[in-house]
């Protein structure tokens, strides 16, 4: 992988273009009337409805040139396409928590759409370093704050 690339599953790139779509199409507008409604009220020395505006205006140009940048590089992973046998971007590991004997899945994704809540984990994150190309019935063993966590690989899915 080359180090600029960015990877992405389908539904993180959709995400990404609903959000620069948003950005452009929406809240552009949104923007320009709140700065066109604060400068009618003149003086902007000291319009803090127009500051706000425009810091909210730099704040959301700069992030349509990021994921506009962003999706210059992007590296779409089909899952539907890859070898389940063993963990790669895009596949969902199902693990054994060995201490607790807990189940737990996390999908294997690029850095850009990580969301632990949403069990999601980038393929950079210690966890999803040590998933990449093992197989089921693998123990993996991941060192946290905590010590030496211990998981079971039971599946490897492409959802």
């Amino acid at each position: 992988m080359a180090n600029d690339e960015i990877i992405l599953t389908q539904e993180g790139l959709e995400k990404i273009e609903a959000e620069l779509d948003e950005l452009k199409y929406v809240k552009r507008k949104e923007l320009a009337a709140r700065i066109k409604l604060a400068i009618s009220y003149g003086d902007l020395k000291e319009n803090s409805e127009y500051h706000s505006a425009k810091e909210d205006q730099a704040f959301m140009e700069t992030r349509i040139t990021i994921l506009t940048k962003m999706l210059k590089k992007v590296r779409v992973v089909d899952a539907t396409t890859l070898d389940t046998s063993k963990v790669n971007i895009g596949l969902t590991a199902v693990l054994n928590d060995i201490e607790f004997a807990e189940r737990i899945e996390y999908k294997i994704v690029g850095s850009e759409e990580a969301d632990v809540e949403d069990n999601k984990i980038s393929y950079e994150s210690p966890l999803g370093k040590e998933l990449i190309g093992k197989k089921v019935g693998d123990i993996i063993e991941v060192t946290a704050p905590m010590g030496i966590i211990k998981y079971e690989l039971l599946e490897i899915r492409a959802d």
